[in-house]
């Protein structure tokens, strides 16, 4: 069987018990930014079902209106979010999506076969697949499995003053303003949204989870 292996190129980690979680993480080294393995942010909450669990994982942030028309899930590049939930910061389960063709293919949730910063597509654990959403067009939404998939562009939903940050780091402010300025106003990314029934991820409750990129090396 072929097995395609993928490396561990960044991540985004949140815990989760209840309410609206989210990691950012907008600015990074210059190996990622602007590039398809970029997380700008991991957001995990209940869905407008409280029985369903939402994840979304947004990339390639500070996308200019002009630049987003062109921009594109990289079909070498996997996100990967992993879940844990039995508490020993290994993940248990994970949630694999790839673009392949125009759409977005969701693997999933399934216990992997090796866990860190090495994973193997979950070939034979296809859930779903959705058109991924070109930019200025209505949501496209697919629904496979009790799974709903979104992948497309979207508003950058964080919001922060950055200036304003950056003045209090260097002492010449002492507090952020209100309101304050979204310094990401007017920009996008790249978002993917999976909302499924928490009865697919066990646990007893509480979860800590994780977002990744992996970048394919071979196939064997």
């Amino acid at each position: 069987m072929k097995k395609k292996k993928l490396l561990l190129i960044a991540t985004a980690v949140v815990a989760v018990c209840g309410g609206i979680i989210l990691a950012a993480d907008h600015i990074d080294s210059p190996a990622v930014t602007n590039q398809p393995s970029d997380i700008t942010d991991l957001y995990v909450f209940r869905g407008e079902n409280p029985d369903n669990l939402v994840f979304v994982a947004n990339t390639q942030g500070l996308l200019s209106p002009a630049s987003t028309a062109n921009a594109k899930f990289d079909e070498n590049t996997m996100i990967e979010i992993n879940i844990d939930n039995n508490g020993d910061h290994v993940e248990d389960l994970v949630i694999q999506c790839i673009a392949k063709n125009g759409m977005m293919r969701v693997y999933g949730p399934f216990k992997p076969s090796v866990t860190g910063t090495t994973s193997y597509l979950g070939i034979n654990n296809f859930t779903a697949q959705v058109e991924i959403t070109p930019y200025g067009q209505p949501a496209i939404i697919a629904e496979q499995k009790g799974v709903k998939v979104f992948a497309g562009p979207r508003d950058d939903p964080f919001f922060f003053d950055l200036v304003r940050f950056r003045q209090i780091i260097a002492g010449t402010a002492t507090s952020f303003n209100n309101p304050g300025n979204d310094t990401f106003a007017g920009t996008n990314v790249l978002g993917l949204v999976v909302e499924l029934p928490k009865t697919m991820l066990g646990g007893n409750g509480t979860i800590d989870v994780w977002a990744e990129t992996k970048k394919k090396t071979n196939t064997q």
